[in-house]
C-alpha cells in the first residue's frame, strides 16, 4: 500500500513532449510567421500535467545537441532519422525560455539522452524514499517502472505500473531491455532480430526468461527465424546496451534539489506577447507563486460568481426591472433541439454586470424536478422587453437565439453585439469562435462544457432533460461569458476604425436578415427528387457494369484498396502520387489525371460525382424537410469562411453544382409555390470587376466600362488577334487566365487546366501581364504589403491575417501569397453582396412588396415573388444591388425567372 505522505517526483520527458505537440498540432505561427505549433502544445501539456499531478519535486529533460555515448557504441545509432524540421528546431530555444520562466527545473546533459538523466534521477529517487512519476511517451522507458515508477501518457491520458507494463507488452518490465533488444527499433536503428515481432519475442521470452537464455539455447530454434537468431548473436549484446537506459548519469541536481520556483512574470509577458498568446499571463498564474521583484501590474485573481436561479416571479421581476433599465444586456436561450425550426425553450440567462447571471428554466421535465416558472408567462413578460429595438442585446451566434424566439411568436430586435461576429471580424483566422475557443482564448477561462452537464454520445441528455443544479451554473455562464467576452473584443475592435464599422454596418445588420431568408426556407418537390434519385441509381448501376467490364472482374468501385488493385496492380496504370503510407493514391485529381488516356478512371470520377449527388441531395433533401412548412430551412454561418463569405449547412446550398446536367436536375426541385415565380439576381464577374478597380488596369477598366466580353477582350489582347477573329479556343484560354489569376494560379496549373505545354502557359500569362501591367503591378504591390503587414484588406476594411506570409516552407509562403492576391477580391465581393442583402431586407421590411428573399449563394440571392409582381419587383432588387457599392466601374446583375431555381437562371 502506497504511504500517502511519499512525497512525489515528476520527471517530463521534454524531447518526448516536443516531437508530440509538433506532430498532433497543425502548423500554427504568428502573424509575424513564427511557428508556435510545438510551442503552445508543449506549454499546455506542461500545465496540464502539472495541474493533473500536483508534484513536490519537478524537472524536465531534454536531449542535449550533439552526439552521446551511444553514438560511439555504434556508429549507425539513429542514422535512419531524418534532420529536424527547421520549423520545430528554432521553437526549441523559446521552449526552454518558457520552462525556466514557468519556474520549472530544466536539465538538458550532453553527452547522453533525456532517457538516461531521468533514469537515473528516478533511481535516486527511489532510494530517498520518493514516488516518480515519468510523464513521456517513449516505451523505452516501461523498462524503469516498479512499485515506485510509473508512467504516464498525457496525450492518451493512460498510466503504466508494473502490471500496465505486463498488459501492454506482455512482459514484465524487468523484461522490457530483452524485448526491446530482440524486437530492434527501426527509429532509432537498433538492429534486432529480422522477422522476430512483439509476439515472438514474449513468446520467447515467457519461455527462456532473458535474453541470455535465449541466446544459450540459439542452436535449438528451427526453421529461418532460428537462422535469423543465430545470425544476429552478435549484434544482440550491442543491441541491449544502446536500448539500455543509464541510471548512473553524474548530475549536478538531485531529486530534493528539484523544486518548483516562482514564476518570472516580466519574461513571461515579453514571450507571450511575442508568440501571441491570446489569454496573456493569466493561464500561468491560477494558484502559483509570482516572482514578487518583477515589474508587473499583473497579479494573479480569483472572483466569485455570482449566478441566481429564479424560481419565483418576484425574482424574475426584480430582474426584469434590471433588464429594462440596463443600457445593454447578454442573453441566451437554452433549448432542446439544435434544429432551430423544432427546438423548444428550457430556458433563458442574462447578465447585466460581469460576474453576475441569472438563468430562468421553464422546461425541464426530468422525473423530479422542481417547479418553474410557466414558459407562456415568461415569454409573454419578456416579449415587450425582446422586441425593442431600444434595448439594447448581446449575444453569442444570436441568430440562433432570433431563430428559436421566433417559433413562440417574439421577434428579437435590438440585436447591438455578438461575441461571436466580434472575434470573427476582429481576426477571422486567430481562432474557432464558439464561446468555448473564445472564452479560452480571450478570458483564459475553461468553461463548463455541454459534455460536462449533458453527457456524451448515444447517452447525451437533451437540456430539457439535464437537472437544474447542473443546468443552471452552465446556462448563467453563457451569459457572464458572453458580456465578459464583449467587454474584451469591443475594446480590442475600438482600436480598429475600419474594422468596427465592418461590424457595425455589415455584419451585425446582416443577423436578421439571415434570421428571416432561414426561417422562411425554401420550397421543395419531393416527388421530383425521388425520381431523380431512381435516375442516378441506374445510371450508376450502367457505370458500374461499365467499369467491371473494363477490369474484367466484379469489384467495389466505393473501395480505395480494391480500386488500387485493380487500377495500378491489375490494369498497370502509371501511378501519380502516393498515399503517406506510400500505397497508389485514387484521389480526385489522380483520376482527373489518368482520365485524358484512361476509361476506367473517367467512369470511376462519373460515379463518385453521381453518389455524392444522390447520398448529399437527392436521398437527403426530402430527409430535411420541414414537416409543418413543406420547405427546407438551411442555417447560414457569418463565421466560418475567412474572407467574409457566407457557407450554409444542413442543407449545404453552395455545393449544389450548376455546370452538370445532374446539378441543374437538383436544382429543377428548388420551385415556387403557386402563383409566384423564383428571381435568381447574379452579380456578373464581380471579382473580376473588383479586380480592375483595385489594380486600377486601364484595359481592364475600359473593358467593363464599355460592356465587352472581358474574356473576349483579354484574348484579343493577349493573342494579338481583333475581337472578331476570336473563337471559343482563344475565350476559354483567356477565361481561364482571368480567373486564375485571381487564384494565383501558376503557368504550371494554367497548363494542367488548359491542357497544354507549360512553355505555352507561361507564354500566355507573360503576354497577358504585358497588356495589362497594372494587373501585375497590384499583385506585386499586395505581395509586399501582406508581408510588411501581415494582413489584406477588402474596400469595407475587412482584414485577413496571413499567418504564413513570411514562412520560412517555401509552399506554405506562396500559399499565403496566393491568398493576399485573392482575400481581397473574395472578401470584397462578399462585403457587397451582404450588402445588398442588407438594403433589400430593409425595403422589404419597410415597404412590404410581394416578395421574399430565400436564398444567398455566392454572388447569387434567389426571391420567391408574385408572379404579377415580376418587372417591378425585379428592377428594383437590380437597382439596389447595383449601388451596393461605388467602383470606378459598374456592377452588373443578371436577372433570370422561372418556376424553378434551374429556369431561373
Amino acid at each position: 500500500m502506497t504511504d500517502q505522505n511519499q512525497k512525489r517526483l515528476l520527471l517530463v520527458d521534454g524531447s518526448s513532449y516536443l516531437f508530440r505537440a509538433y506532430h498532433a498540432l497543425p502548423p500554427l505561427s504568428t502573424t509575424k510567421g513564427e511557428p508556435t505549433g510545438a510551442i503552445r502544445g508543449v506549454v499546455n501539456m506542461l500545465q496540464k500535467t502539472l495541474q493533473d499531478i500536483q508534484p513536490d519535486y519537478v524537472a524536465i529533460v531534454f536531449d542535449a545537441k550533439g552526439k552521446t555515448f551511444r553514438d560511439d557504441l555504434y556508429a549507425e545509432y539513429k542514422a535512419n532519422r531524418p534532420p529536424m524540421p527547421e520549423d520545430l528546431g528554432v521553437q526549441i530555444e523559446p521552449i526552454h525560455d518558457f520552462v525556466r520562466a514557468m519556474g520549472l527545473p530544466l536539465l538538458i546533459k550532453p553527452g547522453v539522452e533525456a532517457d538516461d538523466v531521468i533514469g537515473t534521477l528516478a533511481v535516486q529517487a527511489q532510494l530517498h524514499g520518493m514516488k516518480t512519476i515519468i510523464s513521456t511517451g517513449d516505451k523505452d522507458m516501461a523498462q524503469l517502472v516498479n512499485d515506485d515508477i510509473s508512467l504516464i501518457n498525457t496525450m492518451s491520458n493512460s498510466q503504466l505500473d508494473e502490471a500496465g507494463v505486463i498488459e501492454k507488452f506482455g512482459v514484465r518490465p524487468d523484461q522490457i531491455i530483452d524485448y526491446l533488444a530482440l524486437i530492434g527499433d527501426t527509429s532509432d536503428n537498433v538492429p534486432g532480430v529480422p522477422k522476430v515481432g512483439p509476439k515472438t519475442a514474449v513468446k520467447w521470452l515467457d519461455q527462456y526468461g532473458t535474453l541470455d537464455a535465449i541466446i544459450d539455447d540459439a542452436d535449438s530454434f528451427k526453421g529461418k527465424i532460428g537462422e535469423n537468431l543465430r545470425a544476429s548473436l552478435d549484434f544482440l549484446p550491442l543491441s541491449r546496451e544502446l536500448v539500455t537506459i543509464k541510471t548512473d548519469v553524474e548530475l549536478a541536481e538531485s531529486p530534493q534539489t528539484l523544486t518548483r520556483g516562482a514564476l518570472d512574470l516580466s519574461t513571461l509577458q515579453s514571450l507571450v506577447e511575442r508568440f501571441e498568446f491570446s489569454s496573456g499571463v493569466s493561464q500561468f498564474t491560477n494558484n502559483q507563486q509570482v516572482e514578487t521583484t518583477t515589474e508587473t501590474s499583473i497579479t494573479p485573481t480569483s472572483i466569485d460568481n455570482d449566478y441566481q436561479t429564479i424560481m419565483s416571479k418576484s425574482d424574475f421581476n426584480e430582474w426584469l426591472k434590471r433588464l429594462k433599465q440596463a443600457e445593454a444586456f447578454a442573453f441566451d436561450t437554452e433549448t432542446d433541439d439544435l434544429d432551430y425550426m423544432k427546438a423548444g425553450i428550457v430556458g433563458v440567462s442574462f447578465a447585466i454586470e460581469e460576474h453576475q447571471a441569472a438563468y430562468v428554466p421553464v422546461g425541464h421535465d426530468y422525473p423530479g424536478a422542481p417547479e418553474q416558472l410557466d414558459r407562456e408567462w415568461v415569454m409573454q413578460q419578456l416579449k415587450p422587453l425582446l422586441e425593442d429595438a431600444h434595448a439594447f442585446k448581446i449575444g453569442q451566434h444570436i441568430k440562433y437565439d432570433m431563430d428559436v424566439l421566433g417559433n413562440v411568436g417574439i421577434q428579437l430586435r435590438g440585436v447591438k453585439y455578438d461575441t461571436m461576429l466580434e472575434s470573427y471580424v476582429y481576426n477571422s483566422v486567430a481562432t474557432r469562435h464558439d464561446m468555448d475557443s473564445l472564452a479560452k482564448k480571450y478570458l483564459g477561462v475553461d468553461t463548463i462544457h455541454f459534455e460536462d452537464v449533458a453527457g456524451k454520445g448515444a447517452k447525451q441528455l437533451t437540456f430539457n432533460e439535464v437537472p437544474l443544479e447542473l443546468a443552471a451554473p452552465y446556462a448563467a455562464e453563457d451569459a457572464d461569458i458572453t458580456l465578459r467576452l464583449h467587454h474584451h473584443l469591443a475594446e480590442k475592435l475600438g482600436e480598429h476604425k475600419m474594422l468596427q464599422q465592418v461590424l457595425d454596418e455589415i455584419e451585425i445588420p446582416l443577423v436578421p436578415v439571415l434570421s428571416r431568408m432561414e426561417r422562411t426556407g425554401v420550397l421543395i418537390d419531393c416527388d421530383r427528387l425521388h425520381e431523380q434519385s431512381q435516375q442516378l441509381s441506374d445510371r450508376m448501376l450502367q457505370l458500374e457494369q461499365q467499369s467491371h467490364d473494363i477490369a474484367r472482374k466484379s469489384f467495389n468501385l466505393g473501395s480505395t484498396k480494391q480500386l488500387q488493385q485493380v487500377l495500378f496492380d491489375e490494369l498497370k496504370l502509371p501511378v501519380i502520387k502516393k498515399t503517406p503510407k506510400g500505397q497508389p493514391s485514387t484521389a480526385e485529381d489522380v483520376l482527373q489525371e489518368l482520365a485524358n488516356d484512361y476509361e476506367l478512371p473517367r467512369l470511376i470520377l462519373e460515379f463518385r460525382s453521381l453518389s455524392k449527388l444522390k447520398s448529399t441531395y437527392t436521398d437527403k433533401l426530402p430527409l430535411q424537410v420541414n414537416e409543418h412548412t413543406g420547405r427546407v430551412h438551411t442555417s447560414y454561418h457569418q463565421a466560418v469562411a475567412a474572407t467574409g463569405r457566407l457557407s450554409s449547412s444542413s442543407p449545404n446550398l453552395q455545393n449544389i453544382p450548376i455546370r452538370t446536367e445532374e446539378g441543374r436536375r437538383i436544382r429543377q426541385a428548388f420551385v415556387a409555390p403557386q402563383g409566384n415565380v423564383l428571381l435568381a439576381a447574379d452579380y456578373s464577374q464581380i471579382e473580376l470587376r473588383i479586380m480592375a478597380h483595385l489594380s486600377q488596369d486601364e484595359g481592364l477598366v475600359n473593358a467593363f466600362r464599355h460592356g465587352e466580353d472581358v474574356h473576349k477582350a483579354t484574348a484579343a489582347e493577349v493573342f494579338g488577334m481583333s475581337l472578331d477573329e476570336v473563337g471559343s479556343k482563344e475565350r476559354r484560354a483567356a477565361k481561364a487566365i482571368n480567373f486564375g489569376l485571381i487564384y494565383g494560379m501558376s503557368a504550371f496549373g494554367l497548363s494542367k487546366q488548359l491542357n497544354i505545354g507549360r512553355n505555352e502557359a507561361q507564354q500566355y500569362v507573360d503576354a497577358y501581364f504585358e497588356k495589362y501591367p497594372g494587373v501585375l503591378a497590384f499583385m506585386d504591390r499586395i505581395r509586399k504589403q501582406a508581408a510588411e503587414d501581415g494582413y489584406v484588406e477588402t474596400l469595407s476594411g475587412r482584414r485577413l491575417y496571413l499567418p504564413e506570409i513570411n514562412a520560412r516552407n517555401g509552399m506554405r509562403r506562396q500559399a499565403a501569397e496566393r491568398t493576399a492576391i485573392n482575400a481581397p477580391m473574395q472578401g470584397t465581393a462578399a462585403d457587397i453582396i451582404k450588402r445588398a442583402m442588407i438594403s433589400v431586407h430593409h425595403w422589404i421590411e419597410q415597404e412590404q412588396p410581394p416578395v421574399r428573399m430565400i436564398m444567398q449563394v455566392h454572388d447569387e440571392l434567389v426571391f420567391e415573388i408574385e408572379s404579377s409582381a415580376v418587372d417591378e419587383m425585379g428592377n428594383k432588387i437590380n437597382d439596389l444591388m447595383c449601388s451596393a457599392a461605388e467602383l470606378s466601374l459598374p456592377l452588373v446583375v443578371g436577372i433570370g425567372v422561372g418556376n424553378n431555381w434551374d429556369e431561373a437562371h
